[in-house]
């Protein structure tokens, strides 16, 4: 096989190379299916024709073909994408693999996408940018499960050019029939999913057949080589072009006293100096006075330009916020309904708080449970409580506050989001928007004329919530009794919400799970606010385990109102006291997700408060808590 052979253009005028390549196209594509289909190979073939091999790449490929490669001494394409060590040693794909190349018509980015199932919210990772997908079938085995599930989540992600690359025809005998009979498999299926349209090609990537150059043993195929019709298919730029104008902020750019603009890359539309514009979601009107870019002003930026926008009027913008054509401006809401691909080992935890990331846009998030989960396969809509690990699901998201956002479906740059695991800051599922839920559009803050700050100064104190946790047993109540006492005989105004009383009433619906103990919290939470919004002291004994619930409730108030106390008490203590004797039913399996036993907890890493009560006396905790909510110390407390 022959070598890379540089074009002249690079040795006569670098520049003019450069620049040629600066004003292609770009294409960016994925490779998709089930295992052994061969994606890794035809991505390989695609390199290698395309000539963006250099001589040492092809040695060592010719090395590593010898030692680790699956065709003999041929060899084996694969071998340029999959780098990892098991991915070599397996011949399989894990992780998502970009490549660059290009033609003398565009340039291409191609992710090269886990066949595994398990794998497959790596799979989701790299369609979430992808202009086109390349759905490979083994012609031997045509239409396969995997085949079903990338091709429901390539379209499901947005995309709408799909080609149907039918591999390894030279082990089939180039067989038309063969061919037209998956075809025919395939496109019943893809209707059925809302697939209208795709491109299937008979091909094979080991040899190179109808890659990127015309197959002489398959002349019963007259459409164009695959990288030919990569090379021509349109890219939806232009149709982005056409949309509303928005550009979420990234940044407000301030480097001096007489400059303020709004940097970040515009997701749709056209802006000129002197249009319109909208500040969502305060909804603020103003007008465009320039349009700053690297090489200086321009009269006019299009969908996919980096640029900072200068306002004419100086009007309240930040990072977050979405500038808009005034006309047509985006949608805002804190309650929406999504559909969420689950991309972590552990399962959604219905209730719990995430941080949800949609374009600059980042503020926590609770995902209800499920209203049905998606049987790929199938396509039938399935009951569940929870997602799993690749489970498909619909579900409503509560926001914190309002997001800028546009359905899915208009657009991925304000449709698409992730979620983010507080405690790990891992990605854990990647949604798309369907609509905001019609309850949000219609309730709204009431404007109160007594404000929160009113009350407060009615009752001469500042409102707190003081949120005693700790193992049960741990003397959270007892502690917290004692506290209210003294507020109260110093005429302070408080009042104490326990665990067991509120179970009582409010949440007597909730059950001990996970999930139940989180919706407790937040309610807890809720209602600890609007006392504090009166100005109250309140006081929480609730055992809490989970950090991300108690930051949840410090979030909903302002700083320094909610201070977390730790009633730090070892569970060999707190197991030896068991008052309600609820340890030893728990040891005896009487009761199960029970704290410390069958259930974690999670201690505070910085609490405001410790209160060990191995060596502090409820008393002198009592003491010690009252004097840092009212700044004062006195033996008579």
């Amino acid at each position: 096989m022959s070598a890379y052979t540089p074009e002249a253009l690079i040795a006569s005028d670098i520049d003019a190379y450069l620049d040629t390549h600066a004003n292609k196209s770009m294409l960016r594509f994925i490779t998709c299916g089930s295992v052994d289909d061969g994606k890794s190979t035809l991505i390989g073939r695609l390199l290698y024709d395309s000539k963006t091999i250099f001589e040492d790449q092809l040695a060592a490929l010719e090395a590593d073909s010898r030692r680790v490669g699956t065709q003999g001494q041929n060899i084996d394409f694969a071998l340029l994408v999959d780098g990892l060590a098991a991915e070599r040693e397996q011949g399989i794909t894990i992780d998502v693999a970009y490549r660059f190349f290009s033609t003398e018509k565009r340039k291409f980015i191609v992710a090269d996408t886990p066949g595994h199932e398990q794998y497959t919210r790596n799979m989701v990772t790299g369609a979430s940018t992808a202009d086109l997908a390349v759905i490979l079938i083994d012609a031997r085995k045509g239409v396969l499960t995997q085949t079903r599930r990338h091709s429901y989540l390539a379209h499901l992600v947005g995309i709408r050019e799909i080609v149907l690359a039918v591999n390894k025809m030279d082990l089939v005998g180039h067989d038309e029939a063969r061919f037209d009979a998956i075809v025919a498999d395939y496109r019943a299926f893809a209707a059925s999913i809302g697939i209208d349209r795709f491109t299937a090609i008979p091909l094979s990537g080991l040899t190179g057949e109808n890659v990127a150059t015309q197959a002489t043993t398959m002349p019963w195929y007259t459409g164009l080589p695959l990288l030919a019709h990569l090379e021509t298919v349109p890219i939806d730029v232009d149709a982005r072009q056409a949309q509303p104008f928005r550009l979420p902020v990234q940044w407000v750019n301030r480097p001096d006293l007489d400059f303020r603009g709004f940097a970040g890359m515009i997701a749709s539309g056209t802006v000129r100096p002197g249009d319109s514009v909208r500040v969502v979601p305060s909804g603020k009107t103003t007008t465009v006075a320039r349009i700053v870019a690297l090489g200086g002003d321009l009269t006019e930026a299009v969908a996919g330009q980096s640029v900072t926008i200068v306002l004419a009027d100086e009007v309240d913008c930040s990072r977050g916020d979405v500038i808009a054509a005034a006309d047509a401006p985006p949608e805002a809401a804190d309650q929406f309904l999504a559909t969420i691909v689950w991309m972590s080992d552990t399962p959604l935890i219905p209730g719990r708080g995430y941080q949800l990331k949609l374009g600059t846009q980042v503020v926590g998030a609770t995902v209800q449970p499920p209203r049905h989960v998606v049987d790929v396969n199938t396509q039938a809509e399935l009951s569940a409580s929870t997602l799993a690990l690749n489970d498909i699901g619909v579900a409503e998201v509560y926001a914190d506050r309002a997001i800028v956002f546009e359905p899915y479906a208009d657009g991925a740059d304000l449709g698409g989001f992730i979620l983010i695991d507080r405690a790990t800051n891992a990605t854990v599922a990647a949604g798309m928007i369907g609509s905001a839920l019609r309850r949000a559009q219609n309730v709204h803050w009431q404007s109160i004329a007594v404000t929160r700050e009113a009350h407060a100064a009615q009752k001469g104190q500042s409102p707190r919530i003081l949120w005693f946790t700790g193992l049960s047993g741990s003397g959270k109540s007892t502690i917290a009794n004692l506290v209210e006492k003294k507020l109260f005989a110093l005429g302070r105004h408080s009042f104490l919400l326990d665990g067991d009383n509120i179970r009582h009433g409010l949440n007597r619906d909730l059950d001990f799970t996970e999930a139940g103990r989180i919706e407790n919290i937040r309610r807890i939470g809720e209602v600890a606010r609007l006392m504090a919004d009166a100005g109250l002291i309140v006081l929480t004994a609730f055992i809490s385990p989970f950090r991300a619930e108690r930051d949840m409730v410090r979030s909903m108030v302002a700083p320094g109102e909610f201070v977390e106390i730790f009633v730090d008490t070892p569970l060999a203590s707190a197991e030896a006291r068991d008052v309600k004797g609820l340890y030893a039913k728990a040891r005896a399996g009487e009761i199960a997700d029970f704290t410390g036993i069958s259930s974690p907890y999670e201690a505070p890493q910085r609490p405001d408060i410790r209160i060990d009560t191995t060596r502090e006396s409820p008393e002198a905790a009592a003491e010690r808590i009252v004097e840092h909510v009212i700044g004062v110390w006195s033996y008579d407390l």
